[in-house]
């Protein structure tokens, strides 16, 4: 069956706006969910005004005696509730009777009687999600907790949102009805110089996918077909450069959203520790952002201004990178060796090498392995390594590791596309150095940047200069 461009282009514009309506009801509908949960909170959150205010301005004999003078002058709204809970029992409701009893669910009451403070929270019930408030009260005089619970019903609140999108979909999708026939004949006058083009299309063999349209003479049709091949050559490099650019962005961020997520949740209160910790993660925002700004560089080609060289003190360079792992696993972290030397080179950009390294260390060991990261000067060269005691690697994936999107077949762990090793391929590079593994089945393996020596001096107090290892001066 012979389908025409006519057919195929209204099919494919109408599949796009079906999309993009689709997506519209969906945000729609999010949205809207989205305001009735801020509207039932904001009611609870006046409710729970309106209870504090009550307490303060009522003298009460019990905490039983408060809560039930309270109920007695709450009149609850059709979707809305409210009872109360004393020592740990379930006591008096308002006179309004609610869509479902929550007052009857045992083990509700149970875990809204053991709040001792004001909180919010979802609940289950028969006519759906229940969204609610719980005030905890004592009085003086009274030994017993009581409890006030505000009560709204979210799922029979959101029937109203329902019918609203049910209307937007009705009115939506027949609107693109009516769109479809008009463009039908729209697109049958548009399209008509077009044949022509299809003509000479026609020598191009439907068995090449990849193949383009013959442009013979110099006339519009020409030039027509001629722009038509430059635009699809566009697209399909621009299209290769945004999925490898997607790939890597994907793959770089997790490690130091990872990090911070992990320090920020293990930050005490302690000031010196928080201070620590806001280090951290401010370099690791910093860390990220130029990984954003950078990695289209390396999606293209190497760049002179892909590092931003400057001092890097090879010992606090290697003490901050086991800080930071340490979020990343629990495993036995360690420094193997410290070089006491200044070089010149891009700290950031070895942190993210040297952290790939540990993320992919993590990810190939278990609890209890051990991981060590160190440094060290040997001659001209730089030796910065992650070592790890996991499963190790097959010697016949040792020559494929650093390549793009290779990865071993242990690698079962990550959900990676295999860049990360490229990416610290490219780092290692890009210092003038090389990265190599020596790994022993069984056994762990070991990770080591080997870069060129260049020492960051300050000759007689004046402005700092490079010196490179083996220079003679």
């Amino acid at each position: 069956m012979k389908i025409s461009a006519r057919f195929r282009i209204l099919s494919w514009m109408l599949l796009l706006v079906a999309v993009a309506l689709l997506l519209s009801i969906l945000a729609t509908r999010a949205i809207l969910a989205g305001a009735l949960t801020d509207r039932l909170d904001a009611e609870l959150a006046q409710e729970v005004g309106e209870f504090r205010t009550f307490a303060k301005d009522t003298r009460a004999a019990s905490v039983d005696d408060l809560l039930a003078e309270h109920l007695r002058q709450k009149l609850p709204d059709r979707n809305e509730t409210f009872f109360s809970i004393v020592g740990g029992v379930a006591s008096r409701r308002s006179s309004h009777t609610p869509p479902a009893r929550l007052d009857q669910d045992d083990a509700l009451v149970r875990e809204i009687a053991s709040a001792r403070t004001p909180r919010y929270g979802w609940a289950e019930s028969s006519v759906g999600r229940v969204r609610y408030a719980v005030v905890p009260v004592r009085l003086t005089g009274d030994t017993r907790l009581g409890h006030l619970v505000a009560a709204e019903f979210y799922d029979l609140e959101a029937r109203e949102n329902a019918t609203t999108v049910r209307v937007l979909t009705l009115v939506g999708f027949g609107s693109l009805a009516v769109a479809g026939a008009v463009g039908w004949v729209v697109a049958g006058r548009v399209l008509a110089p077009v044949r022509l083009l299809r003509q000479m299309a026609g020598r191009v063999t439907g068995e090449d996918l990849a193949g383009r349209i013959e442009v013979t003479g110099n006339d519009d049709l020409a030039q027509l077909a001629s722009t038509f091949n430059t635009m699809l050559d566009r697209l399909e490099q621009g299209f290769a450069t945004q999925r490898r650019f997607l790939d890597d962005a994907g793959h770089e961020l997790r490690t130091p959203i990872t990090v911070i997520r992990g320090h920020l949740e293990l930050m005490g209160d302690d000031p010196h520790e928080r201070e620590e910790t806001l280090a951290l993660v401010s370099d690791e925002l910093a860390r990220m952002n130029r990984i954003v700004e950078d990695l289209l560089l390396l999606a293209r080609s190497e760049q002179p201004n892909f590092l931003s060289p400057g001092e890097v003190e090879l010992a606090d360079l290697t003490v901050q990178v086991v800080a930071k792992s340490r979020a990343l696993g629990d495993r036995r972290w360690g420094v193997d060796d410290i070089a006491e030397r200044i070089v010149l080179a891009d700290s950031q950009r070895l942190t993210q090498a040297l952290m790939q390294l540990t993320s992919n260390a993590v990810a190939h060991t278990r609890h209890g392995d051990s991981i060590g990261v160190g440094s060290a000067v040997n001659d001209s060269r730089v030796l910065l390594w992650v070592r790890d005691t996991g499963h190790g690697i097959p010697a016949d994936e040792l020559d494929q590791l650093f390549e793009r999107f290779s990865r071993g077949s242990r690698a079962g762990r990550g959900t990676g596309a295999g860049l990360g090793l490229a990416i610290v391929r490219s780092i290692a590079r890009a210092h003038g150095g090389t990265v190599r593994v020596a790994s022993e089945e069984g056994k762990g393996a070991t990770f080591t940047l080997d870069l060129p020596l260049r020492d960051w001096t300050v000759p007689h107090g004046g402005p700092r200069a490079v010196r490179h290892a083996g220079d003679r001066r």
